[in-house]
């Protein structure tokens, strides 16, 4: 049996909770405590056997005793402590919440699977033998098909309001929702799961109403959540209002009730789960369990450590918990100062560079041959983290656009890029005259809005969004020179041109001595546009346009690189957009050429595809529009494919 050393951060009273937990387990054993005060981590040490004790969370996670650490801070600081025990080497056991949102879970699961170490939130009664009794009775349907769940975990804080408390205050993730209301929300998506053949399910609607109090958090709050199969669920929370914390499940035939859902028995003893049929007495069915609580939760992170995760809170069940956390809180109005724009938290990652740069005509700084699109962002918390790990990665291009999200990633960036200090390092691409806007007058315009979004004073290549062909060429090149003259762009190209439009704009610039196209930006990817995903574009895959971009040496900069996931396994194969614009019989070929070559090389599909881009005879750039950070990780190993010019033919059916 796997035994473990275990090192607690912070004191509090959770942190005593666990520890006595783990002194109660069949498989651990404290070994350290720490806190930012040494007096305290003393105090705790001398309460629990004396383990050592640490006057800061460094110290602790500087210790090579230590295994596995519980972390037991304020909401707000377990993606950073999280994190940095990842990057020494420790596993996890992060107490509830599992971080602020879910872009701060997802960095902690890749700072997980970075460093090779096992990670789990903590919710105890997911480990307990009565939530597992549960399980086996919805999965034998003694209630038929589950329709409605009801699910409470609230309590009524018996101090005077106090704002700088941790149950209240803004500043330490306060209010019922994420405190406990997480309960009532992680156990409805487990039944919900359970009775769709799954271990859990996300809702596909989330609504809540709450009475917040003067620090903007919920002092009470009521949610619904509506699944597939139209199971309904209903969900209380709250820190200043005594209910009845209990879980009721109504079926087609019955309902269950579970007294104690969230806290059986904690130094062991029975439980009760209770089934209702009509025309029968209520049917009792008792749980015996000897063990402590979270002597259970320690032993789970042991049994399960070799697997990195465990069934009982896997990641993407800790993701999709945080994900519905945050629809809940968005329902409300409620909002942390914390994921405000101009309040960007500290950098947490820790990636290595990977991705190569090149040179762009006219731009200063080498590119990088990945761009991040700016285009899905629309809360800090999910800008921080993409632009994060992608800068640290060695991307430093961006690609952004008037049009996109009425300018909210615009802004983002543009806060993300002051907060970072990080202007002179990064290439901006900024892309405006769309249709119907599409004529030198309101391109001025949409670049002066741009620039005022990001803060910046000069995008590194500015892109034209469309191509209006009822305006001469000239007129566009005029107007671009002079936006180069004054300082606003130091570079520029079009985006969905037809190379021979570039080639006249190019051939006016040379006659007149001006500065021509540096770049152009069409959809280029191993899979063939059969149809535009919108009006307008213009694709660059047909071997009439790779030959005249060979022969110009144009660098292209590929939109829908990897063909918006036709080559993922499994993705999304009943999108109508992607039937619609990617599926064709010469396509699914190559997808069968692409599929056999990543098994050769031992990477995945998309691997090949993207890679197929990257190894043209014309300098070409992949744009990425990764929504989370494993798309982006799982992008990467592109960069180290190497394919043959005969490998590039093959796949291209050539």
């Amino acid at each position: 049996m796997t035994t473990l050393a275990w090192g607690i951060l912070g004191c509090g009273t959770i942190a005593k909770t666990f520890a006595n937990g783990v002194a109660r387990s069949k498989t651990g054993k404290l070994v350290a405590v720490a806190s930012r005060s040494k007096e305290k981590a003393e105090a705790f040490a001398k309460e629990f056997g004396h383990p050592t004790a640490h006057g800061s969370y460094e110290a602790l996670l500087a210790d090579k005793n230590v295994q596995a650490v519980y972390i037991a801070v304020p909401h707000p600081l377990h993606a950073e402590w999280a994190i940095r025990a990842a990057q020494a080497g420790k596993h996890l056991l992060v107490e509830k919440p599992i971080a602020l949102n879910q872009f701060e879970a997802m960095s902690i699961i890749e700072a997980a699977i970075a460093n090779d170490v096992f990670l789990m939130e903590a919710f105890m009664y997911r480990c307990h033998p009565q939530t597992k009794k549960l399980v086996e009775l919805l999965r034998e349907k003694v209630i038929g098909d589950v329709r409605v769940i009801s699910a409470t975990f609230s309590f009524h804080w018996p101090k005077p309001w106090n704002g700088t408390h941790r149950l209240t205050a803004n500043e330490l993730g306060g209010g019922g929702i994420l405190d406990v209301g997480c309960y009532p929300v992680s156990m409805s998506r487990l039944i919900a799961g359970v009775a769709m053949g799954k271990d859990f399910a996300d809702p596909i609607k989330v609504e809540g109403v709450a009475h917040l109090n003067a620090e903007g958090t919920d002092d009470y709050a009521i949610g619904v959540l509506k699944f597939e199969n139209e199971i309904v669920a209903q969900i209380s929370t709250g820190v200043q209002v005594g209910q009845e914390n209990v879980v009721h499940i109504y079926g087609s035939d019955g309902f269950i009730t579970v007294p104690t859902p969230w806290v059986p028995p904690r130094d062991g003893g029975s439980s009760k789960i209770i089934i209702h049929k009509a025309g029968e007495a209520p049917r009792e069915i008792t749980i015996d369990c000897p063990d402590h609580l979270y002597a259970l939760e320690a032993d789970t992170v042991a049994h399960n450590v070799n697997n990195r995760q465990s069934r009982e809170m896997s990641w993407d069940d800790s993701m999709g918990n945080m994900k519905t956390l945050d629809g809940w809180r968005k329902s409300i109005g409620q909002i942390y100062n914390a994921e405000k724009p101009e309040n960007i938290r500290p950098k947490t990652l820790d990636v290595k560079p990977q991705i190569p740069h090149a040179s762009i005509p006219h731009v200063m700084k080498k590119a990088s041959r990945l761009i991040m699109g700016v285009d899905n962002q629309f809360t800090m918390p999910h800008a921080q983290v993409m632009f994060d790990d992608f800068f640290q990665r060695g991307g430093n291009t961006f690609d952004t656009a008037h049009i996109y999200a009425g300018g909210v990633p615009e802004r983002l960036f543009g806060q993300w890029v002051k907060s970072r200090n990080v202007r002179e390092q990064i290439v901006i691409i900024a892309k405006g005259a769309h249709t119907p806007f599409c004529n030198p007058r309101d391109l001025v315009a949409q670049l002066t809005a741009s620039l005022d979004r990001m803060q910046i004073e000069q995008a590194d290549l500015y892109l034209m969004h469309r191509d209006n062909t009822e305006i001469p060429v000239s007129e566009f090149i005029d107007c671009l020179n002079e936006q180069v003259r004054l300082g606003r762009i130091n570079a520029f190209g079009g985006s969905n041109w037809s190379l021979a439009r570039v080639e006249q704009a190019n051939s006016y610039a040379k006659s007149k001595g001006l500065r021509g196209f540096s770049a152009v930006s069409n959809n280029f990817s191993l899979a063939r546009m059969v149809e535009a995903p919108w009006n307008g574009c213009i694709a660059a895959s047909d071997p009439e346009s790779r030959a005249w971009l060979t022969k110009n040496q144009l660098p292209l900069l590929a939109w829908s690189s990897q063909a918006r996931g036709f080559f993922l396994a499994e993705h999304r194969m009943d999108d109508p957009d992607l039937k619609r614009c990617w599926f064709s019989d010469d396509n699914f070929a190559r997808r069968e050429r692409v599929t056999e070559l990543a098994k050769k090389k031992n990477v995945l599909p998309i691997n090949i595809a993207l890679a197929y881009v990257l190894h043209q005879s014309f300098p070409t750039f992949a744009l990425i529009g990764p929504r989370t950070l494993a798309e982006t990780r799982t992008s990467l190993p592109a960069l180290d494919i190497e394919l043959t010019s005969e490998e590039v033919k093959w796949l291209n059916l050539e």
